[in-house]
């Protein structure tokens, strides 16, 4: 007897995968193979698996016990599941030839790295019947078990696990070991089922039927999966415990029977998942132009409103305009403000998940670009300055022209109530008849109103002065300005040369009149400018005024103050004035002689000068009151300016404080991307939180601007400022978590380990000088280097440097954010699915074909992505219905044919 002891472990697998099994499996107990329904079970199993084999070759065995005894249908058995040749046998007939050929199959089993406890050629020449099983059920689990993993578990119980696996959805079935589990014949029923389920009915299978159901099995196995029965139907049933081995040999013609199966199986699921983040990423990318498209019309739409400068005639219609832009601001520009940051989250988003795929770059389409997008905002943020800013000045034009044009018309009606009728008395031939103190006292007369028309050419300039000035501004009614302006100038110039006309008249008349009345001269001459003084205190007190500050206003009322304290001296002048013409009544009543009443000097009578300083004195206390309303109004709008200087002085600060932060988190490797994700949403909920802050600096802005105040000294922040910000700081916080989920989602779809991700951070970083978030190629070239990449400079280096800045910055952006440089590393130290890899899947699915077909596809893969493949394939020359699907997957990756 040969002990194969000393062979010990060798072969391929070595002693650490299945010398431990082997062994434990090879000590075969004598005693169990004393039982008889054992025995029988094993020899009808073992005898119909050797068959199975033996067929390929054109022969079978009969007897187990009697065809092995010469070595050579055991050595032909080895050589047709091996696939390998063994040594030449004997052809002799005599004991010691048939023991060198089974020799030979002994050592061919020993260099698998099989232990042969006991079993020696001399038993197996001699027909011993339990030691030939022995070596049977050795040979099967060497070549039929031994090979077997499901999920890092092996042979036997890799075989169970495949067959629990299998057969877990089935009711009645649960498969615990290889003989009770499979008694009733439904756990055959179930893996068959499984598979090919057209073959079994298996609902109608009932399990009161064992019987029935293991003939059912092993029938359908023999004729459609061409497993041949092994086990008889009666024997499993009633025997109490049915034989382990004959029913592992068995179930293991199963598992190579569908392990095909299990294959096309695996290549269509990888498929699946290919098509399935291609069709994610088409939805994505549909997405993104669509919301790009629509936001790209609204700034089209609403950046000619912003540009168009037509201006208003009157300040309500301007102010229509303002609340206008004002709505666009708090309604409709908040909504694409969130679309635009959206936008940009989506296409990062959309890019680390090609790039995580091993797809191409996402390329929007032309003009859709998210710099393109950006330079469009760009211009409807200027374009939206510009119309504020215009606003606002068209309105202080409006607001200085309406000042203006009541300023001329009340000059202008002063004027012309002033010299109505002045050209008729200027024309009078009163003089012809007149005596010598009718004359002097008509030269006299002329005097005096040669003195007022003096005292008018002030107003004249100014009407004149005034009219310009509406002109240079463009006042919508200038023409209706101009023309009055240009009567009052003529009809001046007539004054002028009448009044000329009319002195020269009294003068040649004069040296024949002597008597002149010197009290009423005295009188005309000093009632004149004091009754002109007090039309000028009258039109003073009623001119209307515009001031902006509280310091304005001051200035008025100082000057309201200072005219009130010339009044006494003026009281005293008209006192004065009144006695005179008292002095002139009292001498004429001394003399006896009779006035005619009126002065003959002056139109200005004691009830005239009485009657306007009766009337300056109650212009006096109203524009005291006009006066202290606009000081209140002053105050109260220096009230909200300090409001609102306040509050921005607070959240300006705060917002670039944030912003601050937030790059620190960005840029610093404080704890996992998990913690620093959770401090980003902490900092972008105290940004939420924060809020009613803006609105309330909202509300204050909205106080100022109702009030017309158009500059504020208490702080350098305006609210444009403040918006600009407050807008850069939710998309910075929006970006910024996205940059974290996407880092994240890198390192869980790579594997990459915390640490990794700190030291590819701790590199970025080091090189990274100003802390923008990205490398120059300079920068990203000494990262590199440092890394241990031959990237210097010489050919071979600039060479690799460019393909490695061509996976970095596909777009040719001139520079590599931290994302793109983890998904560089990942790449370098990953493995994703390529090209070839679902090719060689869908191979699997053709059966080895260089094509496939649209049926092929929809038996393998499911009904939405079978239909997806077969309607973007290209035709393949050949076969009708032929499918090319080479070029296919290589269009999914964005390579060239290989």
């Amino acid at each position: 007897m040969v002990d194969y002891h000393s062979a010990g472990p060798c072969g391929g697998n070595g002693p650490g995968t299945n010398g431990d099994y082997m062994a434990q499996e090879d000590d075969w107990d004598r005693d169990l193979l004393l039982d008889p329904a054992w025995e029988k079970q094993q020899r009808k199993t073992f005898t119909a698996w050797c068959n199975s084999h033996l067929r390929k070759a054109g022969t079978q065995i009969e007897n187990i016990d009697e065809d092995f005894r010469d070595g050579l249908k055991l050595m032909l058995l080895l050589e047709v599941i091996s696939g390998e040749r063994l040594p030449k046998p004997e052809r002799g007939k005599m004991r010691v030839h048939k023991i060198n050929n089974v020799n030979k199959a002994l050592d061919f089993i020993a260099s698998k790295g099989v232990k042969l406890v006991s079993i020696g050629a001399e038993e197996i020449v001699d027909g011993n019947a339990k030691m030939t099983l022995g070596m049977i059920w050795t040979i099967i689990l060497r070549f039929a078990i031994q090979d077997i993993s499901v999920e890092e578990t092996s042979a036997k119980e890799g075989l169970l696990l495949w067959c629990q696996r299998k057969t877990a959805p089935y009711k009645n079935v649960n498969v615990q070991n290889f003989h009770i589990s499979w008694k009733d014949g439904l756990a055959f029923n179930a893996l068959i089922h499984r598979h090919r389920p057209e073959l079994i009915e298996y609902d109608k299978l009932r399990k009161d039927d064992p019987v029935t159901n293991l003939n059912n099995a092993f029938e359908v196995a023999e004729k459609y999966l061409d497993i041949p029965k092994m086990l008889d139907a009666e024997d499993i049933v009633n025997t109490a415990r049915p034989d382990e081995k004959a029913i592992m040999t068995y179930v293991s013609s199963f598992y190579h029977a569908f392990s095909g199966a299990q294959k096309a199986e695996t290549a269509a699921n990888r498929i699946c998942k290919v098509l399935a983040v291609n069709q994610e990423n088409e939805h994505l990318m549909e997405d993104y132009e669509k919301l790009a498209s629509d936001l790209l019309e609204w700034i089209k739409r609403t950046i000619p409103w912003l540009e168009d400068r037509s201006p208003q005639k009157t300040i309500q219609e301007m102010q229509q305009k303002l609340e206008d832009f004002r709505d666009y601001r708090r309604v409709h520009k908040p909504p694409k403000v969130q679309e635009k940051c959206q936008l940009e989250i989506n296409f990062n988003t959309l890019q680390t998940k090609l790039r995580l795929s091993n797809r191409p770059a996402f390329m929007p389409s032309e003009g859709k670009m998210v710099s393109d997008i950006n330079n469009c905002w760009q211009h409807l943020e200027q374009a939206e300055k510009g119309y504020e800013e215009w606003l606002l000045n068209e309105i202080r034009r409006l607001e200085r022209l309406d000042h203006l044009a009541e300023k001329f018309r009340q000059k202008a009606s002063i004027h012309e109530a002033w010299t109505e009728g002045k050209e008729a008395m200027l024309q009078q031939k009163d003089y012809e008849t007149a005596t010598l103190s009718d004359i002097k006292a008509l030269i006299r007369k002329h005097e005096a109103f040669e003195s007022d028309l003096a005292a008018h050419q002030d107003r004249v300039e100014q009407i004149a002065a005034i009219a310009q000035e509406l002109n240079e501004l463009d006042y919508y009614d200038s023409p209706s300005v101009n023309a009055r302006c240009q009567k009052i100038c003529d009809q001046w110039d007539v004054l002028g040369a009448l009044t000329h006309s009319r002195r020269e008249a009294l003068e040649q008349t004069e040296k024949q009149l002597e008597t002149i009345d010197e009290l009423h001269l005295e009188y005309a001459k000093r009632a004149a400018p004091f009754n002109n003084w007090m039309e000028s205190a009258m039109e003073d007190l009623q001119d209307m005024f515009i001031v902006h500050t509280p310091e304005e206003i001051e200035g008025l009322i100082a000057a309201h103050d200072q005219f009130k304290s010339t009044l006494p001296d003026a009281d005293r002048e008209r006192e004065a004035i009144l006695g005179i013409q008292r002095e002139a009544q009292r001498v004429a009543d001394l003399q006896g002689i009779k006035l005619s009443g009126n002065n003959p000097y002056t139109s200005v009578t004691p009830h005239v000068i009485n009657s306007k300083w009766e009337r300056v004195q109650q212009l006096v206390p109203k524009r005291d009151h006009a006066l202290l309303d606009e000081q209140s109004k002053q105050q109260s709008n220096e009230h909200l300016r300090r409001q609102f200087a306040s509050q921005a002085n607070i959240v300006g600060p705060w917002i670039q404080t944030k912003m601050e932060e937030i790059g620190r988190i960005s840029i610093e490797m404080n704890g996992t991307l998990e913690d620093q994700l959770d401090h980003l949403k902490q900092y972008e909920q105290s940004i939420v939180e924060y809020k009613p802050n803006m609105d309330l600096l909202e509300q204050q802005h909205q106080l100022i601007q109702e009030a017309l105040i158009f500059d504020n000294k208490h702080t350098n922040y305006t609210m444009e400022h403040i918006r600009v910000g407050w807008e850069q700081l939710l998309t910075t916080i929006a970006r910024t978590i996205n940059e974290v989920e996407n880092q994240i989602l890198t390192r869980d779809a790579k594997g990459i380990s915390q640490e990794q991700m700190q030291e590819f951070r701790a590199s970025f970083n080091h090189f990274d000088k100003d802390h923008g978030g990205a490398l120059g190629p300079e920068e990203f070239k000494a990262c590199l280097i440092s890394l241990g990449y031959d990237v210097e400079n010489d050919r071979q280096g600039d060479a690799e440097f460019s393909r490695i800045m061509a996976l970095v910055d596909p777009n040719g952006s001139g520079s590599v954010t931290f994302q793109a440089f983890i998904d560089f590393m990942s790449r370098e130290t990953t493995d994703t699915d390529t090209a070839e890899q679902v090719i060689a899947s869908f191979r699997v699915l053709a059966g080895d074909k260089n094509y496939i077909t649209a049926e092929e596809l929809r038996r393998e893969l499911p009904p939405a992505q079978a239909e997806y493949c077969i309607a973007r394939m290209a035709p393949y020359p050949g076969p009708d219905g032929a499918l090319d699907y080479k070029s296919f997957s290589t269009a999914l990756y964005g390579e060239s044919d290989l």
